[in-house]
């Protein structure tokens, strides 16, 4: 009988190396604490002005390790790296929750190798929204709900992106162009992609560069500017649950076909404001002023902390 066992036991979590998805249900009790860090905000961090903090908890199980994020028509999109997601819109003092998980996506979806959803883009007009996997090196395209999936691609140029590196950064710039970029690589580049359109279209025409991080960091989301340059949130684990992070603005004219992209550090957030894991970034625009939001993994451990920070861009 040991034969049949192993072969049980090769399917089994923990035997396996297969780490199986649980999934946020809808309708989840979601904390939301304002946060000011020890010894309060300073004025300012490089070009970013501090507006407020929250920190998110909830006790539901398949909460927390937010790996991306999108702001639309006031409502803040936190998207965790198994396909749960968690939508807020936070007004006079009130925060307003809905919780969920993607209805579709790559392989089963049984496991976190399945559905490890990295970034994320929204179009405000019609609410779809664009999802970057790793593992499956893929793009897929949802309708307004995150239920339905429309269309999906794995692009032949994304097929050697690392397993656990791949479709970390994804942005839709203001001319309906797409970037996608790669977490980590050999050397000091990372592979980029840039979409003529729709990325989950397999019409759609896509062409290579390169983008060059600060040193020692690795580039986690990017958000475009109403100005079409590009914004990458680049951060470093520094060791024992510890990061920082560098804001990297990124010339919109540097993004070209068969380019190096690389821009001016802008900021960086570390201790005492966040050592937290910072993995999303979003930009929105308020009565003329361009604000930046940024959302950290906390890898649903909940000992650490999920927080949605908002600053103005001066």
């Amino acid at each position: 009988m040991l034969f049949p066992i192993l072969a049980v036991l090769a399917v089994v979590p923990g035997w396996s190396g297969i780490d199986p998805v649980t999934r946020l249900a809808p309708g989840a009790v979601v904390r939301v604490v304002r946060y000011v860090p020890e010894g309060g905000w300073p004025a300012r961090i490089g070009r970013l002005e501090p507006v407020g903090a929250v920190t998110l908890s909830s006790a539901a199980p398949g909460f927390g390790g937010f790996s991306a994020l999108a702001i639309e028509r006031g409502r803040a999109t936190l998207l965790g790296d198994s396909g749960n997601w968690l939508r807020l819109r936070i007004a006079r003092g009130a925060a307003a929750a809905e919780t969920g998980a993607l209805g579709d996506g790559p392989g089963s979806g049984w496991s976190k190798e399945d559905r490890d959803s990295e970034s994320l883009a929204i179009e405000p007009a019609s609410g779809r929204a664009w999802v970057g996997f790793e593992r499956a090196n893929a793009i897929w395209r949802y309708d307004a709900a995150l239920r339905r999936g429309e269309a999906h691609r794995a692009p032949r140029e994304m097929a050697k992106w690392w397993d656990n590196s791949g479709a970390e950064s994804l942005a839709r710039l203001p001319d309906g162009r797409f970037v996608v970029i790669a977490e980590r690589w050999r050397g000091a580049l990372r592979p980029a992609l840039l979409f003529a359109g729709d990325p989950a279209s397999r019409a759609t025409p896509v062409a290579r560069f390169f983008y060059r991080p600060p040193a020692g960091y690795d580039p986690s989301d990017a958000a475009a500017l109403p100005s079409g340059d590009l914004l990458v949130l680049n951060r470093r684990h520094l060791g024992w649950l510890r990061f920082s992070a560098k804001l990297v603005l990124v010339p919109r004219a540097a993004i070209r076909a068969g380019g190096v992209a690389s821009g001016r550090e802008i900021a960086t957030l570390a201790a005492p404001v966040v050592s937290e894991n910072c993995e999303g970034l979003a930009v929105s625009r308020e009565n003329g002023a361009t604000m930046l939001w940024i959302t950290t993994d906390n890898d649903q451990m909940a000992f650490r902390r999920s927080y949605l920070m908002k600053f103005r861009l001066r």
